[in-house]
């Protein structure tokens, strides 16, 4: 790290269990974010502002008035710019040292697959069954951790999948047929809730990546924002499950 490095980073540094090599080690890292929305936009500047080297960002949809309200990325004068483009914009202005890959067109196939491979980490910050699936899928076979969080109404969730030794996956938890497919254009959802989820999932990357602390490896944390209540359940592998098998 340089002089600069050194002090932009210095009050992580300055944490016991982190340190300079805790940085050193965000720096190295590929981090790929699906989805630049509610979730998406704090995860990126979080990760961004704390010095994660390479961002690789994906989302095809672009920017609407209606997810400013959230969407802290993106600003009015992004309005009918792809997502990507304009988080781009924001992270390398937050801080200009980093890498960010745009990436705006849905990850699947043999692309995703390589995407995932490449990563050290992967946040799910989409916002439909269909999209966690095929990032599951990616993850379990590249044993790729998977960094997964969720928000509707006043409601949130945050887990971590590092798929290996024996710990659930994605899809131990949501089966076919079981899911309940809302989004919060039919439901709502307040602001704020996105972006404590959002720094949550932050949070457990930045922990994951440089090893500090434990992270919610084979834990479901549930946000009732309405209370303000926050609890775990411990989640188990699926033995039936069709991607894992139960076996992580």
């Amino acid at each position: 790290m340089n002089d600069d490095q050194l002090l932009r980073y210095s009050r992580q540094i300055l944490l016991p269990k982190f340190g300079a090599e805790g940085q050193q080690s965000l720096l190295d890292a590929r981090v790929l974010i699906v989805g630049l929305g509610g979730l998406g936009s704090p995860v990126a500047m979080y990760l961004a502002a704390a010095g994660v080297g390479h961002l690789v960002l994906s989302d095809f949809d672009t920017v609407d008035l209606s997810n400013l309200q959230r969407q802290l990325s993106h600003g009015m004068t992004d309005i009918g710019r792809p997502k990507v483009e304009s988080a781009r914009d924001t992270l390398l202005g937050l801080n200009p040292e980093i890498e960010v890959t745009a990436l705006g067109q849905r990850l699947e196939g043999e692309a995703l697959n390589e995407q995932v491979r490449l990563a050290d980490a992967v946040v799910d910050a989409s916002d439909n069954f269909a999209t966690r699936y095929l990032l599951n899928e990616a993850c379990v076979q590249a044993a790729t951790p998977l960094i997964s969080g969720a928000a509707i109404r006043m409601e949130g969730q945050v887990t971590v999948y590092r798929n290996r030794d024996g710990g659930p996956c994605y899809r131990c938890l949501y089966r076919d047929g079981e899911e309940s497919e809302e989004t919060c254009s039919d439901n709502g959802v307040m602001a704020p809730l996105v972006g404590m989820v959002g720094s949550i999932q932050a949070m457990e990357t930045i922990k994951l990546l440089s090893g500090m602390g434990e992270v919610l490896d084979g834990k479901l944390l549930i946000i009732d924002a309405m209370d303000m209540e926050f609890r775990s359940l411990r989640l188990r592998p699926d033995p039936t499950c069709p991607v894992c098998g139960g076996k992580g």
